[in-house]
């Protein structure tokens, strides 16, 4: 069956219904379904093997085959048997290296709970309350969880093929000196160690949330090349002589950017690089509607997502030079504009 047009309704249709398809996802997680679907079984085997009701289990599994989540066979009878497509053993069974299940179900809950204010919000003012107090301890949490989760599955490749343009570290083995500002659970600074044999390099965070990438560093044998430093970006010192910063989604948390981007400029050496990724808001509708809802809860907060190219400009303003930026894909949930700029 073949569907060709369709009403103008539906987007909006589609809007109401898109829960179902988010807490079809989130069952499956939460029951475990994907780890035994690793191999193929039918409804009434992974019924059995999960405790579930066999009829509802079917219902789910097929739900789940309409999002491409699972594949099943060509047969259309009760023997047929289902089994994760190559994405969801990847992202979406715990024993893979890339499993982004925890995060997944973090920002469906988080933009949930935000969801529920949204009315209240736009009649009465005041800030949106968090998912999560934004504190030490949750921020250390988050780096051990959802963050890491994330770095470890989608932020690491993607910051890989970043640097991969820039000449400094595109060389190879040039001594070079990171710092990954606001790296969370270290996951990024660690990639690009291990992938360039002259770099050694800094992660700075909250000191909770660094003492989480130090665990993360010692376990990976790389603590003569890479420290840890913890403090606040607007009041405490980040180091200097650094040829590189990398820093990503960390800007909007700053009160002062233009502060923070001049701090960040005299950290480098002269002629040092920085790499600064981060989301803005598109002047078109299609483009827009792919950040603007992940982002709307900050923004609430009181958070500054700034509009695509004011970025760059304000880089210029605050004594940056040769700033190029482009628009990038493969880093999790929204597109992001990647800005190079040079001290």
């Amino acid at each position: 069956m073949t569907f060709t047009s369709q009403h103008t309704l539906q987007p909006y249709w589609d809007l109401a219904v898109a829960p179902v398809q988010a807490d079809g996802l989130a069952a499956a997680l939460e029951l475990g379904v994907f780890e035994v679907l690793a191999t193929p079984h039918t409804p009434a085997q992974l019924a059995a093997a999960l405790s579930l009701h066999a009829p509802h289990t079917a219902l789910l599994m097929e739900l789940l085959w309409s999002m491409q989540v699972l594949e099943r066979d060509a047969n259309n009878d009760e023997t047929q048997r289902y089994r994760c497509t190559a994405a969801t053993l990847q992202y979406f069974c715990r024993n893979s290296v890339s499993y982004c299940g925890d995060a997944w179900l973090y920002r469906l809950h988080a933009l949930r709970h935000f969801a529920t204010q949204l009315a209240t919000l736009v009649r009465d003012g005041g800030k949106a309350a968090p998912y999560n107090t934004a504190n030490a301890v949750n921020w250390a949490v988050a780096a051990q969880q959802q963050i890491g989760q994330e770095q470890r599955a989608v932020t690491m490749r993607a910051a890989l093929s970043v640097m991969q343009r820039i000449a400094p570290f595109a060389d190879g083995n040039t001594p070079l000196r990171l710092l990954d500002l606001g790296g969370g659970p270290g996951w990024v600074a660690m990639a690009l160690a291990q992938a360039h044999a002259g770099l050694h390099g800094c992660v700075f965070d909250w000191p909770e949330t660094v003492a989480v990438a130090a665990a993360n560093i010692a376990h990976a044998q790389l603590s003569d090349r890479l420290e840890t430093l913890g403090g606040d970006l607007d009041s405490d010192d980040i180091g200097s002589d650094y040829d590189l910063i990398w820093c990503s989604s960390v800007l909007h948390f700053v009160p002062d950017m233009a502060a923070a981007l001049r701090k960040i400029h005299a950290a480098l050496k002269p002629g040092g690089v920085f790499v600064c990724v981060q989301a803005e808001i598109a002047s078109t509708p299609f483009d827009a509607a792919r950040v603007l809802p992940y982002y709307l809860p900050m923004r609430m907060l009181g958070r500054t997502v700034t509009r695509q190219g004011e970025l760059a400009q304000l880089l210029r303003d605050t004594g940056w030079r040769q700033v190029e930026q482009y628009s990038a894909s493969d880093f999790p949930m929204a597109p992001v504009q990647v800005l190079i700029a040079r001290s």
